[in-house]
């Protein structure tokens, strides 16, 4: 399958400049191809997988990839789809943070690869030196003030919050930079998010006016969950790509979690997996739901990819430990990741605590009254093991690791007690 049909039969192609041109220009020979990414915090996000898949898939066809770090026009911030000004970072931070993206793009494409390695660039590297009467009069005239009045971004902002020239810049930069990459590279496409329609439409437009040469465009579609919420959120905050950030744990469960209305779709978004493969677990997903099979499948796969298959099989022994009740099986670092977002009290190193005191003290338990009906109705577990006895005490060796102590009440509800 070549890279349109590929595309076409993931539902990845949302907007396109001319396909039948781009299908020739395709099929005659490699192009090279970019996509930017903005510095915008210390991390990607899942968000930013879309496109970075997109960029290893034409890699993987056989296409030369430009991944574009935005180190210059990150220093300015891009209007869309925004309804306001974006804060402007430091220069230092923007080149810290730089630093990081590159590093994780650097997971993604193959930087060896004889004939199609993938190349880094950084925009600063054209954009911090500019002199702006040059570029005002070799660039700037290429754009009417009513062609950038006209694009979406720019419309929509300027009629609801209002646009400073800083952001209204940032079209052209993101122009030039499409020409810089089509002058020294021969980069013949940009993709993006389909937020970025407008100014990759601007950039094709320069190449043809001021080179009179011909470039294409493609956008993927907006991700959308079917339930309303939003993609790439959970209620602990956003999904990054930086373990740090986003434990591989919690990583596997956002995806684990998908609905079942999106799970194909995601699937065929964000992984590698093909077309008889994903019909497969489509049958699955309607004739046996409960089992989860195309969940564990995406979740599996995407993160591997972030992640590495060696925090897979971390991250679902963590899975089996709190499903199946083996959680003296974890290493405390396990222990630690499969429990980060789970409601968490720490106290005093007391010698000993009583379980009752512990279940209120903890907010597992509104009362001491139902803290003792709960146990009577066998509904409390300690370290995986049902709690009978009212007055129980925890002793100091009773904690895992010295410190934790893991309180299970009913058959979902963890809480995890940590000493000091």
């Amino acid at each position: 399958m070549d890279i349109l049909h590929d595309l076409e039969f993931r539902e990845l192609i949302y907007q396109c400049t001319d396909k039948d041109e781009l299908a020739g220009r395709l099929n005659s020979g490699p192009i090279v191809l970019y996509i930017g990414f903005d510095p915008t915090a210390d991390s990607l996000h899942v968000g930013n997988l879309l496109p970075i898949l997109g960029l290893r898939r034409f890699q993987m066809a056989g296409h030369k990839p430009i991944a574009l770090v935005g180190g210059g026009t990150g220093l300015i911030g891009d209007p869309s789809g925004k309804t306001a000004e974006r804060a402007l970072n430091e220069e230092d931070i923007i080149y810290e943070w730089t630093a990081k993206i590159r590093a994780q793009l650097e997971r993604f494409l193959d930087f060896e690869s004889p004939g199609n390695a993938a190349r880094l660039v950084n925009n600063y590297q054209w954009l911090g030196g500019m002199e702006v009467i040059k570029f005002l009069r070799e660039i700037g005239r290429h754009f009417p003030v009513g062609y950038m009045l006209s694009k979406e971004s720019v419309k929509a902002r300027i009629s609801e919050t209002g646009i400073s020239y800083t952001e209204f810049s940032y079209m052209i930069l993101q122009a030039y930079d499409y020409y810089i990459l089509n002058r020294d590279y021969n980069c013949e496409l940009q993709a993006g998010g389909s937020d970025q329609w407008g100014n990759i439409t601007a950039g094709t437009d320069l190449i043809r006016r001021a080179s009179n040469r011909r470039a294409y465009g493609i956008t993927f579609p907006l991700v959308t969950k079917e339930d309303g919420t939003k993609f790439g959120k959970t209620e602990a905050g956003t999904i990054w790509l930086d373990p740090d950030k986003t434990l591989p744990y919690s990583f596997y469960q956002f995806w684990f979690n998908t609905d079942d209305r999106d799970v194909i779709q995601f699937i065929k978004y964000f992984t590698f997996m093909t077309k008889d493969e994903i019909v497969e677990l489509q049958g699955e997903v309607e004739n046996n739901p409960h089992k989860r099979e195309a969940q564990r499948v995406l979740a599996r796969e995407v993160t591997a990819l972030v992640h590495g298959k060696e925090a897979v099989s971390r991250v679902e022994k963590i899975s089996a430990a709190l499903f199946y009740g083996n959680l003296a099986e974890l290493s405390k670092d396990e222990l630690e990741e499969g429990f980060k977002n789970v409601p968490s009290v720490t106290i005093d190193n007391r010698e000993k605590t009583g379980v009752v005191d512990l279940l209120v003290s903890a907010g597992i338990c509104p009362s001491k009254r139902q803290a003792r009906e709960d146990i009577k109705n066998r509904a409390i577990f300690i370290n995986d093991q049902c709690c009978t006895q009212i007055d129980r005490e925890l002793l100091p060796s009773e904690r895992w690791f010295g410190k934790y102590i893991v309180v299970r009440r009913g058959k979902k509800n963890y809480h995890l007690v940590r000493w000091l």
